[in-house]
């Protein structure tokens, strides 16, 4: 026994199956204590070391494993489950490469997450969703909410959908700061531009290659159109989306309507910077809303999508206007039917005014301006811009330069006069001038040297003939119609632009009576469809 034990160890012989996969696989099935993952392994690490070549033996194997089942039903079943198993495991593929570069990305990128996530908020919505779809740490990082704190989704064609806009605002939730949406017709104007921003994709060259009836739902795919309910994420999850929004800009949604609208607004207390250009909605509704909802509103831009047609606007609503917003510095109007008795509440209401903006607008004289430097609402006007204000007088203009060169209006910078049809004259508007003589524009450059005054007119002198005022709109507007796809919206918008003009003799400050205003209503096969 001790001899026995005091003998020399001998070698353990290798296994056999030690370097063969197939044999090592066998063994652990064999092995009752290898337990059922060691077997997939075993398995997976057999089938994983078969060389690319044996892809011609591997069909033949699986073509003798069919032959091996007696019915077609066996058959199905396993090439089936052969399909299913490959997908898998094509899958699992794939989401080990994805894991492998995340972690591959976390360690090369140089950045922490809350740095990543600052960097990513600076980007533009088009560029957010870009990275996020570059890999998996971008998304997740990319997914926080304050990547999403200012969306700007304007496009020059329509792409964005009631869906998107909804997704948006959900992933910002309650740190939502500020929200473009609509059509742009090109960059962002200067603040001093009396550019108009309308624009319609029916009359637009850059809307080449695009089919206007892509607007419809089609195949079960969502209109790419923003309707009236686009907004109704800001109200959702009792307003929290809205509730912190700082800046709202909404240019050409053809389908919003005011009680849309005025529901958005109603959800947004903090607002400060509102921009409306070109929605079918009413003046003085709108107005309305955002007296009563929007208390600490610092600029206020609103450009009418049918020029010189909206006479909604009410001395009492500019009152509660001036009242329920104190803090207001910028406010435009443009292209609304305004009197210069309503316009002087605005201007001399509002104690902390820097920007004015009343171009394109009808029935403004000018009387307004009437010893408003002198006044605690006008003394503080830094840009005043009057762009072709179709009853504009000459006489007014001449006065209000006069005061300039006087004294007033010592901070004003900015200040557009320009008429392409020229100024209205005093006794009739219809009759058309500029007098240099008169309108004392160079001893306004002289003494005021820091102002940068805009004066375009028609040659000196020359007059245009009410006639010839109204074959010009009759041209434009038959233009109009051919390129628009509804003849009739366009008839009665060149039929109503006469009427205004007919109706407006003399100073058009006459507050006429409360006239109709047309609400576009959605068409019925055209249905929103939010994310849900």
């Amino acid at each position: 026994m001790d001899t026995l034990l005091e003998a020399p160890s001998m070698a353990k012989r290798p296994c056999v199956c030690a370097n063969d996969p197939v044999l090592r696989h066998s063994h652990c099935c064999l092995n009752p204590r290898v337990s059922q993952s060691d077997q997939m392994e075993g398995l997976l690490e057999a089938f994983l070391e078969l060389s690319d070549s044996s892809g011609p033996s591997l069909h033949l194997s699986f073509e003798k494993l069919l032959d091996s089942r007696a019915c077609d039903s066996d058959q199905n079943l396993l090439i089936d489950r052969a399909l299913r198993l490959g997908s898998a495991l094509l899958e699992a593929g794939k989401r080990s490469a994805r894991k492998r570069a995340s972690i591959h990305n976390s360690l090369t990128w140089a950045l922490p997450p809350d740095l990543t996530i600052k960097v990513f908020s600076m980007l533009d919505t088009q560029s957010l969703c870009y990275t996020a779809a570059t890999c998996s740490m971008f998304h997740k990082c990319a997914m926080d909410p304050l990547c999403y704190a200012n969306i700007d989704l304007t496009t020059v064609v329509p792409k964005v959908n009631n869906a998107v806009v909804s997704t948006m605002i959900q992933r910002a939730g309650k740190v939502l700061q500020s929200l473009r949406l609509g059509i742009v017709p090109g960059p962002t104007l200067s603040p001093g531009s009396s550019q108009p921003l309308v624009y319609t994709i029916r009359n637009s060259v850059d809307a080449a290659g695009f089919s206007w009836n892509d607007k419809r739902s089609r195949q079960g795919k969502e209109s790419s159109i923003l309707s009236r309910s686009c907004l109704t994420a800001l109200s959702g999850d009792s307003g929290a989306a809205g509730a912190l929004l700082k800046r709202l800009h909404l240019y050409n949604i053809e389908r919003m309507d005011n009680t849309a609208l005025c529901a958005a607004l109603s959800a947004c207390p903090s607002l400060l910077d509102l921009e409306i250009v070109g929605l079918h909605v009413e003046l003085r509704q709108t107005l309305m809303s955002v007296s009563t909802n929007c208390h600490l509103i610092e600029r206020l831009f609103f450009e009418s999508s049918k020029t010189g047609r909206d006479d909604s606007l009410k001395s009492p609503t500019c009152v509660d206007l001036v009242n329920n917003c104190p803090h207001l510095t910028s406010l435009a109007l443009r292209g609304f039917k305004l009197h210069d008795y309503k316009v002087r509440i605005l201007v001399k209401g509002f104690h902390k005014l820097k920007y004015v903006d009343f171009s394109t607008s009808y029935s403004i004289t000018g009387t307004f301006l009437r010893n408003l430097g002198s006044s605690t609402g006008g003394n503080l006007l830094e840009v005043l811009l009057l762009r072709d204000c179709m009853h504009l007088k000459e006489v007014e203009v001449a006065k209000f330069l006069s005061a300039i060169i006087a004294g007033d209006f010592r901070l004003l910078r900015l200040l557009d006069i320009s008429n392409r049809e020229g100024l209205a004259s005093e006794g009739d508007w219809y009759y058309r001038c500029y007098n240099s003589s008169m309108i004392p524009i160079k001893q306004v450059s002289e003494e005021r040297p820091d102002i940068c005054l805009l004066a375009e007119f028609p040659s000196e002198g020359s007059i245009i003939e009410i006639e010839q005022m109204i074959d010009i709109l009759n041209s434009d507007a038959s233009l109009s119609s051919q390129l628009s796809s509804h003849s009739s919206d366009s008839s009665v918008s060149m039929s109503s632009s006469e009427s205004s003009y007919n109706s407006d003799q003399g100073s058009g400050n006459e507050d006429g009576r409360e006239t109709g205003y047309v609400i576009y209503e959605e068409s019925s096969d055209e249905v929103d469809i939010l994310a849900v």
